[in-house]
């Protein structure tokens, strides 16, 4: 099945967009190869609000929320997963609006790190958040008009929950699932097999649309993902054919198989091999010595 990205959005910095009937949408200008043209805040409800990712610490963003806001209280600030590009706003605006702040968790790796194995994407963890109210898989929070239910999805990161809006068909897909990429899932703190599952998980439901943290919606949820299962069996196809061909590195894999891809994402596409390395070992279909690592040699 083929996956077609939609990379057609305008991102109205400075601005609150109306996307869906009490939803607004607000993007931080924090433009990059991994976030596309930003992280992607959201304001629920009429009268009394719930806040989703309100991004990273950036006083332009934070005015622009307050604005939106408009001085209605904020009952509680939804957190997806924290990399810095999503949750740090919140402990400053938790402060500044009197809201609970309501994640699945702290910051945590998918699995414990090997001896010797240094987290890559160390820096981009919000390591000191720590949420009022702990959701786990299916929880609800309701507030003022609205009700959000919380999906665990880990795969992106240990802690990666999507929000469903109640009685709308509207999910807030955070990471998970983009209609501009794929996500990043790297070691340890993704896992490509929990990633692999919690779209499992998505496609057992019926929303109507995504909207993610980056990007525009997903308008088609149930085909996108068809196509995004079939793109990671693809790229794990992909692994295996170049270890049958002798390739014995993750450089070795990642020279052929992104070859087209910006190398300046090279790093993140090595780290999305090694994820389907630790599944591969993990199934017995590719070997390495002692625990898959970023540099080690496969066969």
């Amino acid at each position: 099945m083929n996956l077609v990205f939609d990379k057609v959005f305008s991102p109205h910095y400075g601005e609150a967009i109306d996307i869906a009937p009490n939803v607004k949408r607000i993007t931080v200008n924090n433009p990059s190869p991994f976030t596309f043209h930003g992280t992607n805040s959201y304001l629920i409800g009429k009268n009394s609000l719930a806040l989703i990712d309100p991004g990273p610490i950036d006083e332009a963003h934070k005015a622009v929320l307050l604005r939106a806001i408009g001085g209605r209280p904020v009952s509680h600030i939804f957190v997806s997963h924290t990399h810095r590009d999503h949750s740090p706003l919140a402990s400053v605006l938790k402060d500044e609006l009197g809201a609970l702040v309501v994640a699945e968790g702290p910051h945590r790796p998918s699995r414990a790190l090997h001896l010797g194995e240094v987290n890559l994407l160390d820096a981009s963890g919000d390591t000191g958040f720590m949420p009022d109210i702990r959701v786990g898989d299916d929880a609800l929070i309701e507030g003022d008009g609205w009700a959000l239910r919380s999906i665990h999805t880990p795969g992106h990161t240990a802690n990666h929950v999507v929000f469903a809006l109640e009685g709308s068909g509207i999910l807030f897909s955070a990471d998970h699932v983009m209609a501009w990429a794929t996500s990043i899932v790297a070691p340890p703190d993704g896992s490509m097999s929990d990633y692999m599952a919690s779209l499992d998980r998505l496609l057992a439901r019926q929303d109507r649309v995504f909207l993610p943290g980056h990007g525009g919606p997903v308008t088609r949820p149930k085909t996108f993902m068809r196509g995004l299962k079939a793109h990671r069996k693809m790229r794990e196809r992909a692994v295996l054919e170049r270890v049958k061909r002798g390739d014995r590195t993750i450089a070795e894999m990642v020279r052929v198989i992104y070859r087209e891809t910006d190398p300046r994402l090279h790093g993140a596409a090595a780290l999305s091999v090694l994820a389907h390395l630790e599944d591969l070992v993990e199934r017995g279909l590719v070997q390495t010595e002692g625990n898959p690592a970023i540099d080690g040699i496969y066969w």
